[in-house]
């Protein structure tokens, strides 16, 4: 598969891709990453395009992430910020996404609290729509950076164990990342508490253990995830302090996984809750790496979006 096969308007969610389409986007961000290390990181590839970023939920890394690869690919890149636009004064989201329209962007990245969002906006809209998360549906962008990253530390996807361990029932990263690391060819272990457990989620393909110790054991990949207390309505666990006893991830604890296992948090990280900071700051850790990734990752992704062909 080649750039010439991509024909999607929209990135909207993993569940929708094929394999071979994962691995565009993963081969394509290689190809990316190298401009990092430019002494003038720029390329003029989407030059005179432009792009809109919809962030309707606070957002550090994926905003700063999406623009910072808009900026290295040339777009004209423009923030918009619900609290200070027409919708405070009472205008639909659709009626807003409209408007914008009527400007003649080229991309749209959206992210909103409730599920589905991106996908309605998507039907309605010329430009492409990018699925930055939607409530506690989906994030397929934090998955493909997950997934480059693996492949850059362990070499390929394909027949690695990843534990994903913490709050997965209000998680959109465990949905996105399911399901392409079983595209891939992966096998999959969530562990959580049982009140933050989706009922019925083994029907996913997914083994679940409620122990950390039974989800570490031949683990490849760990990725921590936090306690989405914001998606909660009412509180799941007894204290932090228990929390953190039966599911922090501990240097200790982490002994039970592979000898080469790696450990990822999409962050934000909560230290002591869901992860010590020796876990967090130590050798396997390639939690940085997943920020860095991150940026090459969505460059390709604006890249196929944007119908451009031609090399950086």
């Amino acid at each position: 598969m080649n750039e010439t096969n991509w024909h999607r308007k929209d990135l909207l969610g993993i569940a929708e891709l094929s394999a071979a389409e994962i691995e565009l986007i993963l081969d394509t961000a290689e190809s990316f990453r190298e401009v990092a290390e430019r002494p003038i990181k720029k390329v003029p590839t989407l030059r005179g395009k432009t792009v809109i970023n919809l962030f309707f939920e606070a957002s550090t890394r994926t905003r700063s992430s999406f623009e910072i690869a808009e900026k290295r690919l040339s777009a004209d890149g423009l923030n918009f910020s619900s609290s200070s636009s027409a919708l405070v004064k009472g205008e639909s989201l659709v009626d807003t996404a409209r408007n914008l329209q009527a400007m003649s962007p080229d991309l749209i990245v959206i992210r909103h609290g409730h599920p589905g969002v991106p996908h309605r906006l998507a039907r309605l809209l010329e430009a492409g729509v990018i699925n930055a998360g939607d409530g506690a549906h989906e994030h397929p962008t934090q998955a493909l950076l997950d997934a480059f990253t693996i492949r850059q530390h362990k070499g390929q996807i394909g027949g690695l164990r990843v534990a994903i361990i913490g709050d997965i029932e209000h998680s959109r990263v465990v949905r996105s990342n399911i399901h392409l690391l079983q595209k891939l060819g992966a096998s999959v272990v969530v562990a959580g508490p049982r009140t933050m457990m989706p009922v019925g989620i083994e029907g996913l393909g997914v083994d679940v253990a409620y122990s950390l110790d039974e989800a570490l054991d031949g683990a490849d990949v760990v990725m921590m995830l936090r306690i989405q207390l914001e998606r909660q309505g009412r509180p799941l666990i007894p204290s932090i302090k228990e929390y953190f006893s039966l599911f922090g991830l501990t240097r200790d604890r982490l002994g039970l996984a592979n000898e080469d296992a790696i450990v990822m948090h999409p962050g934000p990280m909560n230290r002591g809750v869901e992860i010590a900071s020796d876990v967090a700051d130590g050798p396997e850790s390639v939690i940085l790496a997943q920020v860095a990734n991150g940026v090459a990752v969505r460059m390709a992704i604006l890249y196929l979006l944007s119908g451009v062909r031609g090399a950086a």
